[in-house]
């Protein structure tokens, strides 16, 4: 059933906000079932799926230094808190049936695995979920970094960035009634532009190793699906 996928292998980086659903900050379960519940989906097509989620929900490393933590502190934090919503959607996932595998780059022996490539190479193969925790396990280095290493490590055919929106706009559509939303976008456009989609070095990575991204809504039932068939609303950035 794979071979009917455009993108058979992918990536999905969830933001720490995308699991708040109408909450100001945690976790709202309604939210994190339904999105498990479309990984679910996906993961009945055939395809391998790997995850990388944020921390925004729970703690920003950004803002640690506003209340006088140090940045590289405050950073290891913010890892921390991405373990806590690994766990979270790993326990949903397996309620669902479906085998899920946490992996952390900051070793926690006793709640997960500790990040190694080819054990979660053959985690994905076996037809097992890996959530990828901890970032990259190093501080200054954000998790849309960490999502675009791991698709990269895991060679998978796609990175696909669930958002609050269906796409890439050139300004805030939440705020502007006219933004653009754009189809299609290279990778030096999103840099040139100045888009913050993800971060400078996430998609200089990306462009490095010829990994596509396709950013889309996460809050459009059925998206998901969509995407990894290549079709629906999102916009591709790539060549």
């Amino acid at each position: 059933m794979a071979m009917d996928l455009k993108y058979p292998r992918i990536l999905l980086k969830l933001s720490g906000e995308g699991l708040m659903g109408p909450k100001e900050s945690g976790l709202d379960p309604e939210c994190v079932d339904r999105i498990c519940e479309e990984i679910l989906d996906v993961q009945s097509l055939g395809a391998q799926l790997a995850l990388v989620i944020g921390a925004g929900n729970i703690f920003r490393g950004m803002a640690g230094p506003s209340i006088g933590i140090e940045r590289a502190n405050a950073d290891y934090m913010g890892m921390l808190a991405t373990i806590m919503n690994a766990l979270a959607v790993q326990s949903v996932l397996e309620g669902k049936g479906v085998p899920t595998r946490v992996q952390s780059a900051i070793p926690m022996a006793t709640v997960c695995e500790p990040y190694i490539r080819r054990r979660a190479m053959r985690h994905m193969q076996k037809g097992r979920i890996v959530i990828f925790a901890a970032g990259t396990g190093n501080p200054f280095f954000t998790t849309d970094t960490a999502a675009a290493l791991r698709a990269v490590e895991m060679e998978c055919d796609a990175l696909l960035k669930g958002t609050q929106v269906d796409g890439v706009y050139d300004l805030d559509p939440k705020t502007t009634k006219n933004a653009h939303r754009y189809e299609r976008l290279s990778y030096d456009d999103v840099i040139k532009r100045d888009l913050r989609v993800m971060d400078t070095s996430a998609i200089a990575l990306a462009r490095e190793n010829k990994v596509p991204i396709l950013v889309f809504s996460i809050h459009n039932p059925g998206s998901l699906s969509e995407v990894v068939h290549g079709q629906g609303r999102y916009t591709l950035i790539e060549g």
